[in-house]
């Protein structure tokens, strides 16, 4: 199987017959042709298969209102009492709402809402308790704003009541591969959802990763997810991909799907990147403070966004809100 990761180029001058990027500012002339049983090489677009150069120039539609031709922040809101970086800051509900309003006003175009957390070694959250977690916080975010939620879950039940409450899309960490359910009522509420790719549950994930090739190994899986979407009934439209930085990978993991992260282009979708704070930045960074990593996360976001990446899910908003604007204009 052949894979094509675009080389992404900005710029006003363009050599001929380059071709924008999914419809934004960025343009690419050449793609990385990738194999499992053959090094790498480099081929002018020309020849790339129709349906994947397709996939690779196409607008992606809005999600959730939002507007995929530029980057968008989706503001992080853990409401548990054991998340990694934040941890018992949101889980009371008005600290909850104040936050979610503080994100909006800071540059946030979505809030992501979790009740149960997936770091390393987190325990497993009984339904009826992330549900109570999360639908009273989102209900009261919608009543007192207008900006989107999505409920971060991975069980049908929350994001019923997610959805019920106000929340726009579903952010599963587990690709849909946890609950047979979740997919189906995704169809049927025509919500947009993020699949996700981690390797093992959030107990047991960082105990022993290992990949015959990460970045391909990656790519196959949400391939497969997506397809799997579809056939459920949610279409390619309605996707975002997230090839889920930290969550069943090492430091080497890390690095070669964030150097390849182009690639996913070629999926059709968005493409989510969640890298803030998270346990390589530290390491890489010399900073073991989760919430003194602001700057390595913000470092990493900005390489994301010059591959394309629409969304960037931060902590810190007001931070990479405004390191955007300034690479935006330099840009």
């Amino acid at each position: 199987m052949m894979y094509y990761r675009p080389l992404v180029r900005h710029g006003e001058t363009r050599p001929e017959g380059a071709l924008p990027l999914v419809g934004g500012a960025l343009w690419f002339s050449e793609v990385e042709l990738l194999q499992r049983e053959a090094p790498p090489r480099i081929v002018p677009v020309g020849l790339v298969p129709e349906e994947i150069r397709h996939r690779l120039m196409a607008r992606r539609a809005a999600i959730a209102g939002l507007d995929m031709t530029r980057p968008q922040i989706m503001g992080i809101l853990n409401v548990t009492p054991d998340s990694f970086s934040d941890g018992g800051c949101h889980n009371e509900h008005e600290a909850a709402v104040a936050a979610a309003q503080r994100m909006a006003t800071e540059g946030a175009s979505i809030i992501d809402i979790g009740g149960e957390s997936t770091r390393p070694g987190a325990k497993f959250v009984p339904e009826d308790e992330e549900i109570e977690r999360t639908a009273p916080v989102i209900a009261a975010i919608r009543a007192a704003s207008s900006v989107p939620v999505s409920i971060d879950t991975r069980k049908a039940p929350v994001a019923m009541e997610a959805l019920d409450a106000g929340a726009q899309l579903i952010n599963d960490v587990s690709g849909f591969t946890f609950d047979a359910a979740l997919a189906p009522l995704a169809a049927q509420a025509g919500a947009p959802v993020c699949v996700m790719h981690s390797q093992g549950d959030p107990e047991t994930m960082q105990e022993d990763p290992r990949y015959g090739n990460v970045l391909l190994d990656v790519y196959d899986f949400l391939e497969a997810q997506i397809d799997r979407l579809e056939a459920t009934g949610v279409p390619r439209d309605r996707i975002v991909v997230d090839p889920g930085i930290g969550f069943g990978k090492t430091e080497a993991h890390n690095l070669a799907l964030l150097k390849g992260l182009s690639l996913f282009h070629a999926l059709g979708c968005p493409i989510l990147l969640g890298v803030s704070r998270k346990r390589f930045i530290g390491e890489i960074g010399q900073e073991p403070q989760a919430d003194k990593r602001a700057p390595g996360s913000i470092a990493v976001a900005l390489a994301g966004v010059a591959k394309g990446v629409q969304i960037l899910r931060v902590h810190d908003v007001a931070e990479t809100a405004q390191a955007l604007r300034l690479w935006q204009a330099i840009r």
